[in-house]
């Protein structure tokens, strides 16, 4: 029995790879104690196909293709928020995270003497102590060996649970108070007060802050759309959407807020939500796209968990679903409007993501010198997560799109990534059970030493630097970069602050992961 299914896998590796996905998908959801692998579990079963069956590894280019799918997607993700934290805290975060990752690479060196291991595994021990996916890619390139696989699936488990653990211990010592998650965006209806009585609606607007947008107004026992002409008077309600602290100045010049006041009536003014799924309106500016014949408001557009404020340059993409008010019963005419197809949550264009990912292989392939003559190049990991972060920045370059629905990026960002580990592991497996057999816990011992100089580092260092608690697990995720780790600093602060930090640090820590394996290998 065993000879047989050994000899199935080696004659199908596409079928080892996806048993050894579903299977590992199967176990990631394990959860033991909170904690739960995930993708990561692929890793494992990866490695005992790998075991079993040791000709059953996909041709490398598989996994190549997987490994590119990842970063490309993270790179988009989560451009933005990269190049804005450039102007702010971020330079500070990304500079402790960076102190970490060299510090890990050093012990990653220093211990690999006494280990016995050579420079490749202790590579392999420094991604897999950061769950660096990509960082292991670029060492296999630079070794040109599977010894770096070998140290990233005997770390890999560390990586994972360490911080998760560490970050658990820190929650408990210190007791942060936290603040409530921030909206960014807050619908308020407002009783006008005797100060407006007899003033245009026009006139009430230029009091209000630029970021607060008047989508109804209520007069005589009746909704209707805004008029600018209309003359209100006291005891009159708007419908207002903008920033919290700027509705709360509206409110204190204009009157008191009333909760149901509007929205309570929806005889003949409604509000109704549609998804952007027709091209025609993909990739222009809300003042350039053509409304129905009638009146429509447009409140605010939630995209992926964000909301912004429907002003007239924000550019409309694939997914994004529209706050509307319309006139009641003409909601279903607005969907035909608009298409309303959750399909658009799905929507790629395979031009802009092979036109995008050309260019980060061309950009990964040109050698950066350092001094002494040697060089580096960025490869097939870092050449592509750098030239995505440009493009997520950009958004859009004439008719082309870069950006991708966030549902859509995750199924590309997941897929990816499950075939990347998937191949690799498949590809260690039986080197991996003879390391183990013969100095397994030596290299155990040797991955818990660096993991636990990067993630001390961080926590450590980022208290005393008086960084925000929540802010602190975000950097010490995107330092180590397993998205199990930033579920757990979303449950241990659970305020948006840990998937900024994460966002600020991931791609450039792995950037420097990527570069620092190069060196080391040269």
């Amino acid at each position: 029995m065993f000879d047989f299914v050994r000899t199935v896998l080696e004659s199908s590796p596409l079928l080892a790879l996806f048993i050894a996905i579903a299977t590992g998908y199967a176990l990631g959801q394990v959860t033991l104690a909170g904690v739960s692998l995930g993708a990561g579990a692929v890793l494992f079963t990866g490695l005992l196909i790998g075991a079993i069956a040791p000709k059953s590894a996909p041709p490398g280019l598989v996994g190549t293709i997987g490994l590119v799918m990842f970063v490309y997607g993270v790179g988009v993700q989560y451009g933005p928020q990269f190049f804005a934290s450039l102007r702010g805290p971020g330079l500070k975060y990304i500079g402790l995270a960076t102190i970490a990752v060299v510090a890990s690479l050093f012990v990653a060196i220093i211990v690999s003497k006494p280990l016995g291991v050579s420079l490749a595994t202790a590579a392999g021990l420094f991604a897999g102590s950061g769950t660096s996916t990509p960082t292991l890619q670029a060492a296999l390139v630079a070794a040109g060996n599977q010894d770096p696989a070998i140290g990233y699936s005997v770390t890999y488990p560390f990586g994972v649970i360490g911080p998760i653990i560490l970050m658990t211990m820190m929650a408990g010592i210190l007791k942060p108070k936290l603040a409530a998650p921030a909206k960014n965006i807050r619908v308020a209806e407002l009783t006008l007060g005797e100060n407006a009585e007899g003033r245009t609606l026009r006139e009430l607007s230029g009091d209000m802050p630029s970021d607060v947008k008047i989508v109804a107004m209520r007069q005589n026992h009746a909704n209707a759309p805004p008029d600018e002409q209309a003359t209100m008077h006291e005891g009159d309600a708007l419908l207002v959407v903008g920033r919290p602290s700027s509705i709360n100045q509206a409110k204190a010049s204009l009157g008191e807020e009333e909760v149901g006041r509007i929205s309570r009536d929806r005889t003949n003014y409604d509000v109704t939500r549609v998804y952007v799924s027709r091209a025609t309106f993909v990739g222009k500016a809300i003042r350039e796209i053509a409304l129905p014949d009638f009146t429509v408001v447009i409140s605010h557009v939630r995209r992926g968990d964000a909301e912004l404020l429907a002003v007239p340059d924000l550019t409309l993409e694939y997914g994004d679903r529209l706050v509307l008010m319309v006139p009641s019963g003409r909601q279903e005419d607005v969907r035909r409007h608009f298409g309303d197809s959750m399909k658009g949550n799905a929507e790629l264009s395979f031009v802009s993501i092979g036109v995008g990912i050309a260019l980060g292989l061309l950009l990964g392939m040109i050698p950066i010198p350092l001094p002494g003559g040697a060089s580096f190049s960025l490869g097939v990991a870092g050449g592509p997560l750098v030239m995505a972060l440009i493009l997520g920045q950009l958004g859009r370059s004439g008719p082309i799109g870069w950006r991708i629905p966030v549902v859509a990026n995750l199924v590309l960002r997941n897929l990816g990534l499950s075939v990347f580990i998937g191949c690799v592991a498949i590809g260690a497996g039986a080197p991996f059970v003879a390391t183990v057999a013969s100095n397994g816990v030596h290299i155990l011992l040797g991955g818990a030493a660096v993991l636990l100089t990067l993630v001390l580092i961080v926590l450590v260092g980022g208290h005393l630097l008086k960084i925000p608690f929540d802010d602190l697990l975000g950097i010490c995720a995107g330092s180590t970069g397993n998205p199990a780790i930033l579920a757990s600093a979303g449950r241990l602060a659970p305020t948006e602050r840990p998937d900024i930090g994460y966002a600020i640090c991931f791609p450039s820590v792995t950037i420097v992961k990527i570069i620092a394996v190069q060196v080391l290998l040269s």
